[in-house]
């Protein structure tokens, strides 16, 4: 299906209606059936509340991701069997609803986001083996009838966040050790966006490529691992970069982008983490988001524009908390020229480095925000690499 915006038409148009009205966001009062295949603006405003809904970019235009999104929200528990070996990966409503029956359940600590995965898999198995069912870690039509019978254990709290908060507590207040995967967006032939800088011209790419270093080399001071995402010459897919970080059994992934937009008037800095408006979201992400976006604020002129949870797919399918920094507007004329000097891109590197410290010190030996040098960060790595020795 390709992108469907206002304005277009036909029965692509009908079926992302029938979608909408299926999930009551739009009213079937419409008997004319020209009407049905017409993208009106009674669709737009569907479109982007079902958007707002799903932590989706609310731009009105049912793109890849809306596309998904839509298909993912019309499957229900019980509606199919789900597992975690079959041919392709399983998504939707439906593998939610199983880890939400789960967690209230007790077996399953992961995130809920709608994803059938290895930790999903052995949660189901576990519950399988407990009630005396056939343990093949498939919800089928006997695990739902057991599952609907049995009401929740656990209350109180997400299990997913308590758990999440106390592996960062049990890691420690030192960064040594830690592994990291920065991910600047671009690469390869895909250059993005040309700016004017102190230098000369630079590209978007040269620009997030460069602070992936400056930031990489300060955190390798720190004594962390750090790992690109991709090589300089490549741009993988998003699906491509997770996986890589999937295997590295990283800590935390940043990514590194610019924001575009139509008008040049838009501006700022925003975090993002995973994370469903009024629903599940990455404790920690959460939270690394948070710092990051205060520090870079109160170190840079850039306009804050907050942190936001998103289900955008980097972020949902990467196994370790994952943050996305829009470090500005690269087609803001005042974003692009900060972003284009070098010293800039220092206090960017700087900013997030300390961000993710202060994560780690959970609110212990922790300074006012904007205030904590990296100086002052490596003094503190000494401190505590002294009182383990």
């Amino acid at each position: 299906m390709p992108f469907l915006q206002l304005g277009d038409s036909g029965l692509d148009v009908a079926e992302v209606r029938a979608k909408l009205i299926s999930l009551g966001f739009l009213h079937d009062d419409d008997d004319l059936a020209e009407a049905r295949t017409v993208f009106d603006s009674a669709l737009d405003t569907a479109v982007r509340g079902f958007q707002q809904e799903r932590g989706l970019l609310v731009d009105g235009i049912v793109g890849k991701a809306t596309l998904r999104a839509l298909q993912e929200a019309g499957y229900r528990l019980g509606a199919r069997i789900l597992a975690y070996h079959v041919s392709a990966p399983q998504y939707g409503d439906d593998v939610a609803a199983l880890q939400t029956r789960l967690q209230d359940l007790g077996f399953y600590t992961g995130l809920i986001d709608g994803y059938f995965g290895p930790e999903l898999h052995t949660a189901l198995s576990s519950y399988q083996r407990e009630f005396g069912l056939v343990v093949d870690g498939i919800c089928g039509p006997e695990t739902l009838r057991s599952l609907e019978m049995l009401g929740a254990r656990v209350t109180g709290g997400s299990p997913h966040a308590i758990l999440a908060e106390e592996v960062v507590r049990q890691s420690g207040p030192q960064l040594r050790n830690k592994r990291i995967i920065l991910d600047p967006a671009l690469g390869g032939r895909n250059h993005g966006l040309t700016v004017a800088g102190p230098y000369g011209q630079i590209t978007e790419a040269e620009i997030l490529w460069d602070l992936a270093n400056r930031l990489e080399g300060r955190m390798g001071a720190t004594g962390m691992e750090t790992f690109l995402s991709r090589p300089k010459h490549k741009d993988p897919s998003v699906a491509d970069r997770a996986a890589m970080a999937n295997t590295l059994n990283a800590d935390l992934m940043i990514s590194l982008q610019c924001g575009h937009s139509d008008s040049p008037l838009a501006s700022g800095v925003a975090t993002f983490h995973f994370g469903v408006p009024d629903g599940s979201e990455s404790m920690i992400g959460a939270v690394l988001a948070g710092y990051v976006q205060r520090e870079i604020v109160a170190r840079t002129q850039l306009l804050d524009c907050r942190s936001h949870g998103r289900t955008w797919d980097l972020l949902r399918m990467t196994k370790m908390p994952t943050v996305q920094i829009d470090v500005g507007y690269i087609t803001n004329g005042s974003d692009a020229a900060l972003l284009a000097d070098p010293k800039m891109r220092d206090v960017l590197a700087e900013s997030i480095v300390v961000a993710v410290k202060r994560l780690y010190l959970l609110g212990k030996d922790d300074q006012p925000t904007g205030t904590f040098t990296f100086a002052e960060l490596l003094a503190h790595e000494l401190a505590v690499e002294g009182k383990r020795d």
